[in-house]
């Protein structure tokens, strides 16, 4: 009894979780989306200055299984991250999708750099939703790599209707202004009514 009891709190214990997790994300009336991967918390402050300066939707890219510390002990040559950046059909599978993806006409895709491009992850998601037709944008952050060819690497995987557009390496401590700053050169327009922060 004691044991079927236990199950039964560990089985609302899950529950409550994903349901947690799953309204994190909940669509508003914008044209923009912001979607980030951030494996150790460092990209998702910038996912989210950008998010705020743009009025957009912001969407956690997550793996359906979540990576670990000894996952990106990028030290060990058979850790998970290095298993799969070696790998160029390795597809991690997604915790979720974006179901109203047809909403936006701008995606601002963000993550970590891992060996000189985007994470698999990102490959995994680009390819399990249909840009035809949108603007994209990505960057990513970094101690030091550069941006590589994330971008020849991740237009590669669409068709010519998907404008990307050029992106850019950022330190984990990059403020809000920056972002912003960076997001008008770009030429990404706010959605809605201008942030206090704006000039």
């Amino acid at each position: 009894m004691k044991r079927l009891l236990a199950l039964a709190l560990l089985l609302m214990t899950v529950l409550s979780c994903a349901q947690a997790q799953e309204s994190d994300y909940t669509p508003a009336d914008t044209n923009i989306l912001v979607a980030c991967f951030s494996a150790t918390g460092n990209t998702w402050p910038l996912a989210e200055y950008a998010a705020a300066y743009l009025h957009a939707d912001l969407f956690p890219i997550e793996p359906e299984t979540p990576y670990t510390q000894d996952h990106l002990d990028y030290g060990d040559p058979d850790c998970r991250a290095n298993r799969e950046m070696s790998d160029e059909t390795s597809r991690p599978a997604l915790a979720a999708t974006v179901e109203n993806m047809a909403q936006y006409d701008t995606v601002i895709l963000a993550f970590p750099i891992w060996w000189g491009q985007a994470p698999r992850l990102i490959e995994t998601f680009v390819e399990a939703h249909d840009l035809r037709g949108k603007t994209v944008l990505t960057f990513c952050t970094s101690a030091s790599s550069g941006y590589g060819r994330s971008g020849e690497i991740l237009s590669a995987l669409t068709d010519e209707t998907v404008n990307w557009m050029e992106g850019a390496r950022f330190p984990a401590g990059t403020t809000a202004e920056e972002m912003a700053d960076w997001l008008k050169e770009k030429g990404i327009a706010p959605f809605g009514p201008q942030t206090s922060f704006e000039r």
